[in-house]
C-alpha cells in the first residue's frame, strides 16, 4: 500500500512513539477493507510498540480505532486516510502513542477542562485540503478528554450516509447527531465553540494590553509579512486574525511563490506562522475586527473585534483581504453548504456521477471545471461576459472534455432546490433574453474575490470596488494607518506581491513612528 519512500519517512515519525498502541480494525471482505488492511499491515511493523487487530466490531467497514491498551480512546476513522488525510493518521498514532501535541499548554488545559459528552464525526474527502486541519483539531480533543470522541468519515465510501444526511460540503462536522459545523476550523474554533466561556475571556485578556507601536490586523502574507518586517524594527508588534493564511488556506497548488517550486496554501500558511512565531510577535487568533476608531491629534488608533475585545496602536496596518465572491442572485445564501460550493478540490468528490455548474470563464472557473469533469457526469459552465476569459491553454483543455457544456452570454438568476439541497439552476441568454433552466446537484461559484472591508466604511477612503485606496507608501487616507495586500487598490492579486506590499507597509509604519 505504500511504497519504499513513505515507508521510511512513516518509521522514523514511529521511533518517537512513546506508549504501545493497537490499531483496531473492522473489515468486511469488500476491496477496500482489503487496502485498508494492506495499509495496516504496512504500519504495524513500524514500531513494536504498535499491535494490529482485526476483530473489530464497528458498524461502519471499512475503519479502525486507535487505541491506549485496554482504553477506548475515542479516535477512529472511517475509510482508508490517505491523499491529505495521511498528515492526519501520522498525527493521530503519534498522540496516541504518547507524543506531545504542538499546541499550547493553555489549549491543552482547556481541552483536558472541557466537561460533559461530545461525540463529532466528520465527514471528509482525499481532496479537501481544508479537512486535515479539524480531523486532526477533533482527534487531538479525543486524546485528551475522555469526553470527547472523534470518528473521521470519508464521505466517499459512506455515500449511504452522505445522502441521508445530504452533506454537499467538507469538511462537514456533527456533534451528538447534530450539525454543529463545516469549513475549516482551528483546534481554538471548535474549542471556543463547546467552551462557551472562551470568547469572553480572551476579549478580557485582549482589552487589558498596551497600546501597540503597530498592530497588524489579519494573518494572511501580506499581514505576516508586516508583522516580520515591524518585530525585526524592535518595536511592539500584535497581529490580531480572523483565521491565520487567510485566503491562502483555500489555495490548492502553489507554483508560483518565488524560491518554492511548489507548495499548497495549508503548508504556506503553516510556515507563515512559524516565520512570525519566531519574532516576538503578539499572535491574537479568531478576532475579527468589525470597527475602527481612528485617533486623532497624534492619539492611538482604535480596533474594536465582534469577541468583545478593543485593541489600541500607534500604528495600523490593515491586511484584511478578500473571500470568495457571491453571485448574489436567490437560492445561493439558502443553499450554501447544501448544493451551493466555493471550493471544487474540496467538495468535487461529493458529486461523483452527478451534474454541476460552473459560475465563472476566468482561469478559476475554468480550471474547476476541468477538475471536475474528472469526477461529475457532467459540467455546465456559465460565463456572463460573451467569451470566456481564461488563459487559451485552459480553454483548450476545457473544449476538449466531451462532459462539458459551456454558455457565454449567461447571467444566473436563480438557484433553486428542493428545500434541502440545489436541484437546479436558471440563466437567462443575454443574447436573445431566453430563460434556460438546468437540472443539477451542485453550484461552483468561481467569479473572484471581494475585498473584506466592510466594516471600515466611513473611515478610510475606500475605492468603488471596495478596496483600501493607498499610495505607493501603502497609506491611507489617515495618517498612521496602512494598507497591505488583496484588500488594497494594488493591482495583481497575488501572494508574492501581498508579502512585498506587506513589508512596504510595516517599513512606512515604522518610518511614521520615527518621524511623528
Amino acid at each position: 500500500m505504500l511504497d519504499a519512500d513513505l515507508k521510511t519517512q512513516l518509521h522514523a515519525y514511529m521511533e518517537r512513539l512513546a506508549a504501545p498502541l493497537e490499531i483496531v480494525a473492522s473489515l468486511d471482505d469488500g476491496e477496500k477493507s482489503r487496502e485498508l488492511l494492506s495499509l495496516l499491515q504496512d504500519i504495524e511493523p513500524m514500531s513494536d510498540k504498535i499491535t494490529l487487530r482485526t476483530d473489530g466490531t464497528d458498524a461502519r467497514k471499512p475503519s479502525f480505532a486507535l487505541n491506549r491498551p485496554g482504553e477506548d480512546t475515542g479516535v477512529v476513522f472511517a475509510g482508508i486516510p490517505m491523499g491529505h488525510e495521511f498528515t492526519s493518521l501520522v498525527l493521530a498514532l503519534l498522540q496516541v502513542g504518547g507524543y506531545p501535541p504542538k499546541v499550547s499548554d493553555e489549549v491543552i488545559a482547556q481541552i483536558k477542562a472541557i466537561e460533559g459528552d461530545f461525540s463529532f464525526e466528520t465527514y471528509f474527502s482525499l481532496s479537501c485540503q481544508n479537512c486535515p486541519d479539524v480531523v486532526q483539531a477533533l482527534n487531538l480533543m479525543a486524546v485528551l478528554n475522555p469526553n470527547i470522541r472523534h470518528v473521521a468519515i470519508d464521505g466517499a465510501l459512506f455515500q449511504d450516509e452522505v445522502d441521508k444526511r445530504q452533506v454537499m460540503a467538507v469538511p462537514s462536522v456533527y456533534l451528538n447527531g447534530e450539525h454543529f459545523g463545516q469549513g475549516r476550523m482551528s483546534v481554538e474554533e471548535i474549542v471556543g465553540k463547546i467552551d462557551t466561556g472562551a470568547a469572553k475571556r480572551q476579549a478580557e485578556k485582549l482589552n487589558a494590553k498596551d497600546t501597540f507601536d503597530v498592530l497588524v490586523v489579519g494573518g494572511g502574507p501580506a499581514g505576516a509579512a508586516s508583522a516580520i518586517y515591524a518585530a525585526r524594527k524592535g518595536i511592539n508588534t500584535g497581529v490580531a486574525a480572523e483565521r491565520f493564511g487567510g485566503q491562502v488556506l483555500d489555495t490548492n497548488s502553489i507554483e508560483n511563490f518565488i524560491s518554492v517550486q511548489e507548495t499548497d496554501g495549508p503548508h504556506l500558511a503553516v510556515a507563515l506562522e512559524e516565520h512570525v512565531k519566531s519574532y516576538d510577535v503578539d499572535i491574537m487568533n479568531l478576532q475579527r475586527a468589525t470597527k475602527l476608531i481612528p485617533g486623532e491629534n497624534g492619539a492611538p488608533h482604535e480596533v474594536q473585534f465582534d469577541s468583545g475585545a478593543s485593541l489600541k496602536t500607534r500604528t495600523l496596518i490593515l491586511a484584511t483581504g478578500a473571500r470568495w465572491r457571491e453571485v448574489n442572485v436567490p437560492g445561493e445564501k439558502e443553499y450554501k453548504g447544501k448544493g451551493v460550493a466555493y471550493c471544487p478540490h474540496c467538495d468535487g468528490p461529493l458529486f461523483k456521477g452527478k451534474h454541476v455548474a460552473v459560475i465563472g470563464g476566468g482561469n478559476s472557473g475554468v480550471e474547476a471545471a476541468i477538475d471536475l469533469a474528472g469526477l461529475v457526469k457532467h459540467v455546465t459552465l456559465l460565463e456572463f461576459d460573451d467569451k470566456l476569459r481564461a488563459d487559451a491553454v485552459l480553454q483548450k483543455k476545457l473544449h476538449s472534455l466531451p462532459n462539458v457544456t459551456v454558455h457565454v452570454s449567461a447571467q444566473t438568476t436563480e438557484i433553486s432546490g428542493d428545500g434541502q439541497k440545489v436541484n437546479g439552476l436558471v440563466y437567462k441568454d443575454r443574447n436573445s433574453g431566453d430563460t434556460h433552466t438546468v437540472e443539477l446537484a451542485g453550484v461552483f461559484v468561481q467569479i473572484g474575490l471581494v475585498p473584506n472591508t466592510e466594516w471600515l466604511t466611513g473611515t478610510v477612503e475606500l475605492s468603488r470596488h471596495g478596496e483600501i485606496i493607498i499610495n505607493d507608501r501603502n497609506a491611507t487616507s489617515i495618517p498612521g494607518i496602512f494598507a497591505a495586500g488583496d484588500v488594497t487598490t494594488v493591482p495583481y492579486k497575488q501572494i508574492v506581491i501581498a508579502v512585498g506590499e506587506g513589508s512596504k507597509a510595516a517599513l512606512s509604519a515604522f518610518d511614521h513612528i520615527i518621524r511623528s
